[in-house]
């Protein structure tokens, strides 16, 4: 149990410290932090604090849809987004292009660890992965259908509100997905450790 609770937490921050790189990197982020963008421009409340205010709403929406939310769910609330604005309130501006290509690539693949960190530890979805689950459950429809409609909804409005859309937005859609597959199983908790048989070889179990 320690283990978990310390990858859940540890995870979550990795997470905002990715977004902020993405953020930081000015070429584009995933659309839901295109809508907290967006949101952050037009309130002047900074975008850390908007992720988690935004989370807040997005775990409301669970009521109707009947979801469940765990430990998880409220830490991933309180702590992606307080990341997110410590880092982006300490890192450094990113001038040239080369520059923030490269911590753009760096946010995306932190925000990918990150992730197998926080979901391996297997202690319920964020808000927005849980109000997706939660459509498909209710809805009947496929999960990349309810994927869709969710993203490109705040991403259109985060756009209309002056939230950064660009190449990084295009790269993260790209890229996240097989990363994420490559390091949750690396870090899912449920997994077993291997065992090594009088022969040296390992199995896992």
């Amino acid at each position: 149990m320690p283990r978990r609770v310390i990858q859940l937490l540890v995870g979550l921050v990795l997470y905002g410290a990715g977004c902020a790189l993405t953020v930081e990197a000015g070429l584009g982020v995933d659309p839901w932090t295109v809508f907290a963008q967006g949101l952050s421009i037009r309130t002047g409340v900074g975008i850390g604090w908007i992720t988690n205010i935004v989370g807040f709403f997005v775990l409301l929406l669970w009521i109707p849809l009947r979801q469940k939310p765990g430990v998880g769910t409220i830490a991933n609330i309180l702590l992606v987004g307080s990341s997110m604005q410590i880092v982006l309130a300490v890192f450094p501006p990113v001038n040239g292009l080369l520059a923030q290509f490269g911590v753009l690539m760096g946010g995306i693949l932190l925000v990918a660890i990150a992730s197998g960190l926080y979901i391996g530890a297997q202690f319920g979805p964020g808000p927005r992965d849980g109000l997706m689950t939660g459509m498909h459950a209710r809805l009947g429809w496929p999960i990349w259908v309810c994927r869709a409609v969710v993203e490109l909804s705040v991403l259109v409005v985060g756009w209309l509100l002056g939230g950064t859309v660009g190449i990084g937005t295009v790269l993260f859609a790209l890229l996240i997905g097989p990363l994420v597959h490559v390091a949750l199983p690396l870090l899912d908790t449920r997994r077993r450790p291997a065992r090594v048989s009088r022969t040296g070889a390992t199995s896992l179990q």
